[in-house]
C-alpha cells in the first residue's frame, strides 16, 4: 500500500466517522453507523421462507443477489405496519452478510459527534440490547442502533445457508 492509498483510505473512514443514516419506526427515530449501509431501496416484493423467525420476512432478489429482509419493528416486537410508499428496506452489511432492514420510513444522514452519544439506560434485556447509545442532534433524540446485534446468532447461521 502506498502513501496516496492510505491516505485515502483514511480520507473515506473520516468522513464516514459520527455520520448516522436516521430512519422512523413510529414516532422513535433511529440511527444506523453509515458505515454499515450499502443502499437505501423501496419496499419491493418479497419470497417467504419458510421455518424463519417472524422478524426475518423472507428474501429479496437485488439486481440478481438474493438479500434476506428483517422487519425491524417486529425485530423489537413492536406491532405489525403494512408496508406504504414510505416503506424503505436499508441494506446494510452485517457481520459479513447483506441484509435488508425494513423500517417506516428514512429521514436524514446526521452527523452526530462522540461527545453527543450517551450510553442507553440499562433495562435488563429487551430492546435496549439493539442499541449502543443514545444521540442528540439539536432538541432531537436518535436511538443509536448496533448493527451487529440485530442478528443473533441463530440467525446469522440461517441466513448464511439461504
Amino acid at each position: 500500500m502506498n502513501g496516496q492509498e492510505r491516505y485515502e483510505e483514511f480520507d473515506e473512514e473520516d468522513a464516514q466517522k459520527d455520520k448516522f443514516l436516521t430512519f422512523s419506526l413510529g414516532n422513535e427515530l433511529y440511527g444506523i453507523e453509515i458505515r454499515h449501509v450499502t443502499e437505501i431501496i423501496g419496499i419491493q416484493g418479497i419470497t417467504e421462507i419458510p421455518e424463519l423467525p417472524e422478524h426475518i420476512r423472507g428474501i429479496i432478489n437485488l439486481r440478481g443477489k438474493i438479500v434476506p429482509v428483517m422487519d425491524v419493528r417486529l425485530r423489537f416486537k413492536k406491532p405489525f405496519r403494512e408496508y406504504n410508499d414510505r416503506t424503505c428496506i436499508v441494506v446494510v452489511d452485517i457481520q459479513d452478510i447483506s441484509v435488508g432492514l425494513i423500517v417506516d420510513s428514512v429521514s436524514e444522514v446526521l452527523s452526530i459527534p462522540a461527545k453527543e452519544i450517551v450510553s442507553p439506560p440499562d433495562a435488563g434485556g429487551g430492546v435496549n440490547r439493539y442499541i449502543q447509545g443514545i444521540g442528540k442532534s439539536g432538541a432531537i433524540v436518535i436511538l443509536l442502533l448496533d448493527c451487529d446485534r440485530l442478528l443473533n446468532e441463530n440467525d446469522i447461521e440461517r441466513l448464511a445457508h439461504t
